[in-house]
């Protein structure tokens, strides 16, 4: 009887470490496909890959997937703004802000073989996560790469003076085509946003120099406009002199033209009459002249019929002289 108990006792333990046991695989087997469950944040994408080979990518939500190391999942912020710096780092974003400079990074060769310190800001997004995922080992180094390539073959193409004023945007501009050209090359999957220069300047060594050769640029500006004001003073003012000038000739041309004209005219008349009485013209004209010779003196006119004969003369008085 106690044999039997007992055989009992062991055949029930026996049973219970069974049902213990498989209870214990089903909450390792639960414990274990829970690992399979991940959450994609609502600015994120994921990428699932089985056995390595990509399946498919998910968006943001609670998602499960076949647990490691059969499958694994990648994950990457697709809506977010990432930004590289060329030649400084931000150690404090501050306020106030810090930077450290990266001479290595920032020392730039232009066209006309000048050496200029460009720092700059490149701004990119995630517009294809698979390719993204795939074909980037190093993202943020490869794209750092490609970003500071691309801006040193475009400032190697502009002159210096360019590149210090007017020819940033354009630079800019140019420098944002190259790298998407490159990128796109080698699908990457990045979408570059805009590439921004932050400081353009010499280096100090000789930034003395550059200095003194912008001021005599400004020098040379200023003494420019300065004549192309004083040219635009001069000529509007020596037009007007001309002009005068010639419509006084023409005003004293008529004038001459005029009065010659009349002349003529009054010597015409004065013929005319001549032809008509010569001596009574004549001894007109005489008198004339002779008036306007003596004017002051008293003149006596005596006919000539009566040369050599008594005459008497009354004087102003009336007296008989």
């Amino acid at each position: 009887m106690a044999e039997n108990d007992l055989n009992q006792n062991v055949n029930n333990f026996l049973k219970f470490v069974k049902g213990l046991g498989i209870f214990g695989v089903l909450i390792v087997l639960g414990l274990y496909l829970a690992t399979g469950i991940y959450v994609v944040q609502p600015d994120e994408q994921a990428v699932i890959l089985r056995f390595g080979k990509y399946v498919e990518t998910t968006g943001p939500g609670v998602h499960w997937h076949t647990p490691s190391p059969v499958a694994a999942v990648y994950k990457a912020k697709t809506t977010a703004v990432h930004r590289i710096e060329i030649g400084f780092r931000t150690i404090n974003p501050g306020p106030p802000a810090r930077y450290r400079d990266i001479p290595e990074e920032a020392l730039m060769l232009t066209g006309d073989e000048n050496i200029l310190s460009v720092d700059a800001i490149v701004q990119y997004k995630i517009k294809d996560i698979k390719q993204y995922i795939f074909n980037l080992k190093q993202p943020y180094k490869m794209l750092k790469d490609a970003a500071e390539a691309s801006l040193r073959q475009i400032v190697g193409k502009n002159l210096v003076e360019e590149v210090l004023t007017v020819g940033k945007e354009k630079i800019q501009r140019e420098t944002k085509d190259r790298l998407q050209e490159i990128l796109d090359k080698y699908e990457t999957g990045v979408y570059v946003l805009n590439v921004q220069l932050q400081d353009v300047q010499p280096p100090k060594e000789v930034i003395g120099a550059f200095k003194d050769v912008a001021s005599a640029k400004e020098d040379k500006i200023r003494y420019i406009n300065e004549a192309n004001g004083y040219r635009n003073d001069m000529i509007p003012k020596a037009r007007g002199e001309a002009e005068k000038a010639l419509n006084d000739a023409a005003a004293y041309k008529s004038k001459r033209i005029n009065e010659a004209q009349g002349d003529v005219a009054r010597f015409t008349k004065l013929y005319d009459k001549y032809k008509l009485g010569k001596t009574v013209t004549k001894t007109r004209m005489y008198l004339e002249t002779m008036e306007g010779i003596l004017p002051n003196v008293d003149k006596i006119i005596v006919d000539k019929n009566l040369e050599g004969k008594l005459l008497n003369i009354i004087g102003k008085e009336g007296d008989i002289k």
